[in-house]
């Protein structure tokens, strides 16, 4: 155990505007954070400058000791990092098996059947095309497709966005099943109090591109996390 995501006083912008400014944390091996904030406070903006879609115009991001700061985000999904965009970008095209093998790092394995474990739909509805599953069925699967390069850590951006309450109760109960069985550390944004309550070991809240607050799960309810959010 440890640390293995360190972001050490990023700054990230667009244009002349700064988004995040001087923003510190750490994640530890085996450990769910959630990162709550309402919508523009700069949550998916931390993500994309994690993954390196966005530059940082200053500080660092570091996993495992190694500096990610000037590489692509492909690079770093070959270092440990896999990333989950808001929107279930599958590849609507392709079925659920070749949208899997896409994630993988080498196109001669097969889908590790451990995924279809996580997630039995997937295995049902392997042969047929993502564009044709439902919502909840589509973030299975870019969950799933991300897990195919096996990360050391995963980056979930909004993922129950869109998505109907079983289907998220049952989301928050698989990603601490695969923290449990494969000792990932999962970052994940989100405004749902009830998924990041019941999902997190520890709640960090941003604000306006800082972060305000930082806690343990334990102790933590919704009429506490909803106050510091202002909602």
């Amino acid at each position: 155990m440890g640390t293995v995501l360190k972001v050490d006083h990023i700054a990230v912008g667009y244009g002349r505007g700064e988004v995040l400014g001087d923003l510190s944390l750490a994640a530890e091996q085996n450990e769910i954070i959630a990162i709550m904030g309402l919508n523009g406070m700069g949550k998916s903006t931390l993500m994309k400058a994690l993954i390196g879609i966005l530059p940082l115009r200053s500080g660092k991001v570091s996993l495992d000791g190694k500096d990610l700061s000037g590489k692509q985000p492909f690079e770093r999904v070959l270092d440990g990092l896999a990333y989950v965009p808001q929107g279930r970008m599958v590849f609507p095209n392709l079925t659920v098996e070749e949208n899997i093998i896409a994630g993988l790092k080498s196109d001669r394995e097969d889908v590790p059947e451990e995924l279809y474990g996580f997630f039995p739909v997937l295995k049902e509805m392997r042969k047929r095309k993502a564009g044709n599953l439902s919502g909840g069925q589509q973030q299975q699967l870019v969950i799933a497709r991300a897990l195919a390069s096996k990360p050391k850590v995963l980056l979930l951006d909004e993922p129950t966005e869109g998505i109907q309450p079983s289907i998220i109760k049952e989301l928050a109960r698989v990603l601490k099943q695969i923290r449990d069985l494969k000792g990932l550390t999962i970052l994940v944004s989100e405004q749902v109090l009830s998924f990041a309550l019941s999902v997190a070991d520890r709640v960090l809240v941003i604000e306006r591109g800082k972060l305000i607050h930082e806690s343990p799960r334990t102790g933590l309810d919704e009429a506490t996390l909803g106050r510091l959010l202002s909602i």
